[in-house]
């Protein structure tokens, strides 16, 4: 990918300034946008954008597909004539400082349930049309999604290897019994990832139209409580019941003596491979819909990966497997031809993955932080 010099600012848009205790998709994302452009800035680099799990990291998410719900603008709502002032009003102040996700999480879910009750009520044709293309055109993952999210309430959050049997398994039958059983739930979920969907599209369209570009970001792993992992377990490197058999993560080095233990469950490249990486070019296409730029976090992992035996209380005892390398790629370039990919390759690089980077011509990342210790040959200096 070519990339002529230019400069940007990462930032969540949950760090975005707003009155509701989190950063919104509305004017408080506009006005970023026209801060970037004032400051001279045609970058705007964002994090994940799924809805957060446990911890709140935008790299543990429940989808890999969907948004995150509490990024949904209320003051859009409430222009929309989907809430009022009184359904917002806060009996105090959020702090400016930081998020409180359970507090933020409690107020926002239901204003926006209000929101959907008053959009079964009063929506209009043309936005219950709407809607449903929405739904029909998202199918694929949506579905899944919804259900996953109305079964995680249904169950009080339990990880879904701790459901019932049959619909721990995702069998058709115990899918379509449980989709008939909580579809009001489901319905809703649906209408949160709609209204998210909309929103975003609007920012990101008055980003483009003022010259800004968004780099999004695609961790290599997937949280192991996902929609994803629960409707495609033969993708992935689990036992009967759906537990990890091997997880991610990275050997000890400089920063940590026992590594990093992710705990990710671990594809299996095989299956994806004789399949064409559909899963694969379903997420890409997904999030290429949505962003401008992909960064491709922990590209080392296409190289080669470090697998721990599950139960390991550290990283310490894993070992490196080859990862899916240049076939992966090919294939990605077979069904979008060439993307504007930014490699990750931060931590330990071996002269594989460096290979594999400079093969397929990606560029890769520096940290200045990085550059100033004892060896004047770092990478992370400018001048090298």
């Amino acid at each position: 990918m070519a990339l002529r010099r230019k400069c940007g600012i990462i930032c969540h848009p949950t760090s975005l300034p707003g009155r509701f205790g989190i950063g919104e998709l509305g004017e408080g994302a506009r006005r970023f946008v026209d801060f970037l452009v004032e400051a001279g800035q045609t970058l705007w680099q964002i994090l994940p954008l799924g809805p957060t799990g446990y911890g709140d990291s935008p790299y543990q998410p429940f989808s890999a597909f969907a948004g995150n719900p509490l990024l949904i603008s209320l003051d859009e709502l409430i222009r929309e004539g989907l809430l009022t002032e009184e359904d917002v009003r806060l009996e105090a102040p959020f702090p400016e400082d930081r998020v409180l996700y359970g507090p933020v999480m409690e107020f926002k879910h239901r204003a926006l349930r209000r929101s959907y009750e008053r959009f079964c009520a009063q929506a209009s044709e043309s936005q219950r049309a709407d809607l449903a293309a929405f739904r029909e055109e998202h199918r694929a993952w949506l579905d899944d999604y919804a259900l996953f999210m109305a079964l995680k309430q249904h169950y009080r959050w339990a990880v879904w290897t701790d459901w019932d049997p049959e619909i721990a398994l995702h069998t058709e039958k115990a899918v379509a019994h449980w989709h008939h059983l909580l579809r009001d739930e489901v319905d809703y979920q649906c209408y949160l990832q709609y209204l998210f969907a909309k929103q975003w599209e609007q920012i990101k369209c008055y980003a483009n139209e003022a010259g800004v570009t968004i780099i999004g970001d695609v961790p290599i792993f997937v949280g192991h409580d996902s929609a994803d992992v629960w409707s495609h377990r033969e993708l992935f490197r689990l036992d009967e019941r759906g537990l990890p058999t091997v997880v991610a993560g990275v050997p000890p080095d400089y920063f940590s003596p026992t590594g990093q233990l992710w705990g990710n469950p671990l594809y299996r490249w095989d299956l994806m491979r004789a399949d064409g990486y559909s899963w694969w070019m379903a997420r890409l296409r997904r999030v290429l819909s949505q962003v401008d730029i992909v960064r491709l976090d922990h590209f080392r992992g296409f190289a080669g990966y470090w697998v721990v035996p599950a139960g390991e209380e550290t990283a310490i005892n894993g070992r490196w497997v080859r990862g899916p390398g240049k076939s992966f790629f090919e294939a990605v370039e077979r069904e979008f031809g060439k993307l504007p990919i930014i490699a990750e390759d931060l931590g330990l690089i071996t002269a594989d993955v460096v290979a594999l980077r400079e093969e397929l011509g990606l560029p890769g990342m520096r940290v200045l932080q990085f550059a100033f210790d004892a060896d004047a040959a770092s990478p992370h200096l400018p001048h090298n």
